[in-house]
């Protein structure tokens, strides 16, 4: 997969929930694992496939109690070894910053090489 990102995503390990909807009327929720955040997107991990394209939000609470809920669409979701992966890009207004819910175990690994 080519490296088409804009920003730095920040490495978290974060539980989650996303939710999707499968046709017109029905819906499905999951948990999920945050693997990756930056302001346009993130990764969670899920156990079943996600389509591309699909509309989807995705929450998590923080450990300072903030809540942050999150829209998108799914850019890629692929099958490694232990799950499907599942790029989310956020909706314009619904995007993240360390100002909001900022994940568990959040790093950057800009900040770890020397520059």
């Amino acid at each position: 997969m080519n490296e088409r990102r804009f920003e730095t995503r920040l490495l978290c390990a974060q539980l989650a929930r996303v939710e999707w909807t499968i046709g017109q009327d029905r819906f499905r929720t999951a948990e999920a694992l945050l693997e990756d955040i930056s302001p346009l997107g993130g990764c969670v991990q899920v156990e079943s496939p996600i389509p591309v394209g699909t509309p989807i939000e995705m929450s998590f609470d923080s450990s300072d109690g903030t809540a942050g809920r999150f829209q998108g669409r799914v850019c890629y979701c692929a099958y490694r070894d232990i799950g499907y992966f599942v790029g989310v890009r956020f909706s314009g207004q619904h995007g993240w910053s360390s100002d909001m819910a900022v994940p568990e175990h959040l790093l950057n690994l800009d900040s770890l090489s020397p520059n």
